[in-house]
């Protein structure tokens, strides 16, 4: 079964136009990646600074190998046109993991 990966980002408010740019400037880097399945990234609204990115793999495998591949190289580089590398919008990341046990989808798809 999959795998499921939510890293949960606290980033205050004023960080959040920031985060959510970042996020789409980059929405295809991990599309490609093997073994990748699912993204999705989760703006809150119940008053909690917490965003959280929703990621879905083949297996475990797969997302060390995107995680030690293009994003430790994404997260790496420079700013634009070879620029400072700027600040992140997030104060803190936590990771968690889960295996998927059980799924279920609309019966009309």
């Amino acid at each position: 079964m999959s795998v499921v990966k939510i890293n949960v980002l606290t980033v205050p408010a004023e960080q959040r136009e920031t985060l959510e740019k970042r996020f789409a400037h980059r929405a295809h880097a991990v599309e490609s990646s093997d073994g990748f399945e699912w993204f999705e990234l989760l703006r809150p609204v119940d008053g909690t600074d917490n965003y959280l990115v929703y990621t879905r793999w083949r297996d475990e495998e797969s997302f060390q190998a995107w995680l030690e591949g293009p994003m430790k190289a994404a997260h790496q580089g420079g700013g634009e046109e070879g620029g400072e590398k700027p600040k992140p919008a997030a104060t803190g990341s936590t990771l968690w993991s889960f295996e998927v046990v059980q799924q279920a989808e609309p019966k009309n798809a």
